[in-house]
């Protein structure tokens, strides 16, 4: 195993360290988010629409368009997206930005998918039974382009509220799981609210309960995963939601051969959650990055080992990269993160 990487379950994947690689960000919307106190991934339940946008400028240029400044928590925290970028510009990993249901598109060149934004899982469906096909149609499409470009495709989401419509899905299958958040103190009984109420009224079957209670980054991103895995190595990039991805399609179709996950240490020790435990039933390898912000110098990122956006926008993917990669190890990777926020906190 790669210093700085831990395993949960299995060994780290041959194609992680060599060949090509390519890091894909998907932006999608739950407006499950607008539910005042149910994530912190945005300065308020108004701007969350414009943190996948946002995520995905700064990762591309290290400044946003849609928004002055970056996607940062009600009381100022960065967004994890900082790690993205300086993993991926410093192992010299291309990124693509994909919207599968934002609901504000970034001013970049981006893959647009056509996919509907997601409703509110606690008003009423999140999308259709057709808009869920559509969504794992096109991810499939654009999974099988891909995978003719790169030996591995590393796949994240930016997704305010995901944790919540995750949880919803991961219940739905009698997963019985307790996920992590954005926040440092998980909002647990307003999370299981919202679940219990979505999870009442949607169909029994795993394709049907998802599409009610899910968002649409799922289904786009198990179609994905098929479309490109057997040509590249395909890395899930984050922790409780993409682990509500491969429970998905492990009921839907199949997980395929040459997948693996990989979130951050700060998901994986998460004491709300228990996602080591149910990362051991999902049958890939799944990998934790240690990130190192704990060493920080900087309060800034320190904030991440304190529970501050444990993971998203691929952070933990971009680094298990990194660190597979570069064989920089854990402080270099500070380093490159340290050096990134300097830059970001002189403009």
């Amino acid at each position: 195993m790669t210093p700085g990487i831990r395993g949960i379950s299995g060994s780290e994947p041959g194609w992680l360290a060599g060949g090509r690689a390519v890091f894909v960000l998907v932006m999608s919307h739950t407006a499950t988010c607008r539910i005042p106190g149910i994530s912190v991934a945005g300065a308020g339940p108004d701007a969350m629409h414009l943190t996948p946008p946002a995520d995905a400028e700064y990762v591309a240029l290290g400044r946003c368009r849609v928004m002055d400044g970056i996607p940062v928590t009600p009381d100022g925290k960065p967004t994890p997206a900082l790690m993205t970028r300086a993993a991926l510009v410093a192992a010299g990993i291309p990124f693509v930005a994909v919207s599968a249901g934002s609901a504000t598109k970034p001013r970049i060149p981006y893959v647009e998918t056509g996919i509907e934004p997601g409703g509110s899982i606690l008003d009423g469906p999140a999308m259709t039974a057709a808009q869920f096909a559509e969504a794992g149609k096109r991810g499939g499409e654009l999974g099988r382009a891909l995978s003719g470009m790169a030996d591995c495709i590393i796949l994240g989401e930016s997704v305010p509220g995901g944790t919540t419509t995750a949880l919803a899905v991961l219940r739905g299958l009698g997963c019985g799981a307790r996920v992590s958040s954005s926040a440092p103190e998980n909002p647990e009984a307003l999370k299981n609210r919202v679940v219990e109420a979505a999870l009442a009224r949607a169909p029994g079957d795993p394709a049907g309960m998802a599409a009610a209670a899910g968002d649409p980054m799922m289904p786009f991103v198990a179609g994905m995963m098929r479309g490109a895995a057997g040509r590249s190595g395909v890395l899930l990039a984050g922790g409780t939601q993409m682990a509500a991805v491969l429970a998905l399609a492990s009921r839907t179709g199949g997980v395929p051969d040459g997948v693996a996950l990989a979130t951050t240490t700060y998901v994986a020790d998460d004491p709300s959650a228990d996602f080591a435990d149910m990362a051991r039933g999902l049958g890939v390898p799944v990998l934790a990055a240690d990130p190192g912000m704990s060493g920080s110098r900087h309060a800034g990122l320190r904030a991440f080992s304190e529970g501050f956006a444990k993971e998203g926008a691929g952070a933990g993917g971009a680094i298990t990269a990194y660190l597979a990669r570069t064989g920089r190890g854990t402080g270099g990777f500070l380093a490159d993160a340290e050096a990134e926020y300097e830059r970001l906190t002189s403009r």
